[in-house]
């Protein structure tokens, strides 16, 4: 009866170790990264992206931004650290200007127009269209521009 228990217990062990490992191993495994043929082409200078209506006062980097009518341009300035697992390039601080003064900025993160189902939910916005949608239970707001074959996600 004592080597039936043990020898059942040893197999438990044994189940319970291979099963930790794959668990362990699967934690460990990186992240799938977008295939080449679909990262974004992004401009390597500044580049307008065009022009959105913020409906109410919101926060942009952590400071206020009131509601107005913006033109937004994409910078040069990598957002690095600010989005886990992002790759830098594609994660680039936008500014939010009304005539030649910035009012404000934030991230945006870029995604290929080929990627974009697996990001961003809804009807994406046309060739060259901006979107400004509530988002959370009114909040968050985020501007959602389709430039160039890219989408800009604010």
């Amino acid at each position: 009866m004592r080597s039936t228990l043990l020898v059942g217990a040893l197999g438990g062990l044994l189940v319970f170790g291979a099963t930790a490992d794959g668990i362990q191993a699967q934690a460990k495994a990186p992240l799938a990264q977008p295939n080449a043929e679909a990262a974004p082409q992004v401009q390597a200078g500044e580049l307008a992206l065009g022009t959105v209506r913020v409906p109410r006062k919101v926060l942009a980097d952590g400071k206020p931004l009131a509601a107005g009518t913006y033109r937004v341009r994409l910078t040069t300035q990598e957002a690095t650290g600010r989005a886990p697992g992002a790759t830098p390039s594609y994660e680039r601080f936008v500014e939010f200007l009304q005539g030649n003064q910035v009012k404000g900025r934030e991230v945006a993160s870029i995604i290929a127009d080929a990627d974009i189902a697996k990001v961003a939910k809804g009807r994406k916005p046309g060739a060259g269209a901006t979107r400004v949608e509530l988002l959370r239970g009114n909040d968050f707001l985020r501007v959602w521009i389709n430039r160039g074959g890219n989408h800009y996600l604010i």
